[in-house]
C-alpha cells in the first residue's frame, strides 16, 4: 500500500459523464459512499452525442504521423476532418506543437503499448455494469463497417490495423468486396469501392446508456447534483473541501472527471498536462433502412450509428474552446462528406445537432490517478476514446483509491507524467 494512502468511506465525483459516473459506481461496488456534482446535467459534455462506439479494435493515440499529412493548408479549412480556426489563442498553438511532437511512429507506439492492456478488458467493464444492474444494453456491432471510396484509402486503413496486430492489440477484420458491403448494408451506395469489416465489436445509444448509468448510481445511494458546478477542491490535510456556489462539502477524497474543463480544477493541484478540446460534431437523419450496425467512412473521419428510429453521424477534430457555440460550417462539411456514400437518406431533416468538447492531450493517452494530493484523483484527457474505455478506467481508479494500489494498467496515464 501506498505511504500516502487515504482511507476513502466517502467519495465526491465531479462530472457526470460515462467516465465520472462509471467511476462513482464502482466505488460503490466497492462499498464506498459517492456524491455527484455536474455543472449542468447528465452526459452533457462529450457523453451526449458521440457516436457510441465500443470498438476497442481501433484504440490508438490521436498523434499519429498521418496526422502531420494533412498540412497547415487543410487544418485551416473549416471542411477539413481535422480543423484549426485561424487566429486561436497561443495557449492552443503550444498544444498544437505539443501534438505535432507526439506525431511520430515511435511515440504512437508507446502509446499503443500504453492502451494494450485496457483495450483487452474494456468492454468486459459494461459487462460488470450490465451483471450489476444497468439497464442499457451493448449491441454486437455485426457488421461493422469501414467503407473508402478509393483502395488506396483502405490499404491505409489495413496498414494501420496490421501494425495494432502487431503490437499486440486484439484485432479481427476481414478486406470486403464492395458489393458485399452494400449486400450487408444497403444504405450504401456504389460510391463504396472498397470495404473492411470489423469483428467482435459493440456499440450503445450514448444518451439511454448515461441516464440508465445515472439511475443506477442514484439507485445505489448517491445524490447526482445536477446544475451544481464546483469552483473550487482543496486539501485541507484531513479532508478534501469541495465548495460549490451554496456551500462547502468535505470528502476523504474527490474524483476530477470533467472532461474538456479538467485544467480548471486539476491544474491547481499540479496536474501541467494540456487538455485542449477537440470538438466533435453530430446529428440525427432519417434513413429509409437503417443499417444493422456502425458504418465508419476513414478517409472523412465519420461515424454513422443506427440509434432507435434514426442514424446519428458524427465526426469532426475541432480544435477551439470548449464552450465556443456550434459552428453550422462543421454540420454542412459533415454532410458534404457523407452525401455520396449513403442513399436513401434525408440529410435535410436533421435533428438534434450537436457540438460536444473530446478532452485530448498531447500525447494522445488520458490522465488517470492521483494528482500533487493523494486525495484528489483525475479521471481524464480520453480523447475520442472516453465512451469505450469510461467504465473500465471507473474500476481501475475506484480500485487505486480504495486498495492504495493503483493497478499496472494506469501507469502510462499518470497525470503527473
Amino acid at each position: 500500500m501506498r505511504d500516502d494512502h487515504v482511507p476513502a468511506d466517502r467519495v465526491a465525483v465531479v462530472g457526470a459523464g460515462m467516465i465520472g459516473l462509471a467511476t462513482a459506481w464502482f466505488l460503490q461496488e466497492r462499498g464506498v459512499g459517492v456524491d455527484v456534482f455536474e455543472r449542468v446535467h447528465v452526459g452533457a459534455g462529450s457523453s451526449w452525442g458521440n457516436a457510441g462506439w465500443l470498438t476497442p479494435a481501433l484504440v490508438a493515440p490521436l498523434a499519429e504521423p498521418a496526422v502531420l499529412r494533412y498540412g497547415v493548408r487543410a487544418v485551416l479549412d473549416p471542411a477539413s476532418p481535422v480543423y484549426v480556426p485561424f487566429g486561436v489563442q497561443p495557449r492552443l498553438w503550444r498544444f498544437l506543437g505539443s501534438f505535432a511532437r507526439h506525431c511520430t511512429a515511435r511515440r504512437w507506439r508507446r502509446g499503443v503499448h500504453a492502451y494494450r492492456d485496457v483495450n483487452r478488458q474494456a468492454l468486459d467493464a459494461f459487462d460488470r455494469l450490465a451483471a450489476g444492474g444497468v439497464d442499457a444494453p451493448t449491441r454486437a456491432a455485426d457488421p461493422f463497417l469501414a467503407c473508402f471510396a478509393t483502395a488506396a484509402a483502405r490499404d491505409g486503413l489495413l496498414e494501420e490495423l496490421a501494425a495494432l496486430e502487431e503490437l499486440g492489440q486484439k484485432v479481427g477484420y476481414d478486406v470486403v468486396p464492395p458489393a458485399r458491403a452494400r449486400e450487408l448494408a444497403p444504405i450504401l451506395t456504389d460510391h463504396v469501392v472498397a470495404a473492411v469489416q470489423l469483428h467482435d465489436q459493440r456499440f450503445i445509444d450514448p444518451p439511454r446508456y448515461l441516464a440508465a448509468l445515472a439511475d443506477a448510481v442514484r439507485a445505489r445511494g448517491a445524490r447526482v447534483a445536477e446544475h451544481t458546478p464546483v469552483l473550487d477542491v482543496r486539501d485541507d490535510g484531513r479532508h478534501v473541501a469541495l465548495s460549490t456556489r451554496d456551500d462547502v462539502h468535505r470528502y476523504d477524497a474527490v474524483v476530477l472527471a470533467t472532461g474538456a474543463w479538467l485544467p480548471e480544477l486539476a491544474s491547481r493541484v499540479g496536474v501541467r498536462v494540456p487538455v485542449q478540446a477537440g470538438r466533435g460534431y453530430s446529428f440525427t437523419v432519417p434513413a429509409e433502412q437503417l443499417p444493422a450496425a456502425p458504418i465508419y467512412l476513414p478517409a472523412q473521419r465519420v461515424a454513422c450509428t443506427p440509434l432507435r428510429e434514426r442514424l446519428r453521424i458524427a465526426g469532426m477534430m475541432e480544435f477551439r474552446g470548449p464552450d465556443e457555440p456550434l459552428d453550422p460550417r462543421r454540420i454542412r462539411a459533415i454532410v458534404e462528406a457523407v452525401r455520396p456514400f449513403l442513399r436513401g437518406v434525408d440529410l435535410a431533416d436533421r435533428r438534434d445537432e450537436w457540438v460536444g468538447s473530446r478532452p485530448c492531450t498531447p500525447d494522445g493517452l488520458p490522465l488517470i490517478g492521483p494528482t500533487s494530493s493523494p486525495r484528489i484523483h483525475v479521471a481524464g484527457g480520453h480523447g475520442m476514446w472516453g465512451i469505450v474505455l469510461g467504465p473500465l478506467t471507473g474500476r481501475l481508479l475506484a480500485e487505486a483509491i480504495v486498495s492504495g494500489h493503483p493497478p499496472h494498467e494506469l501507469r502510462p496515464f499518470r497525470p503527473d507524467r
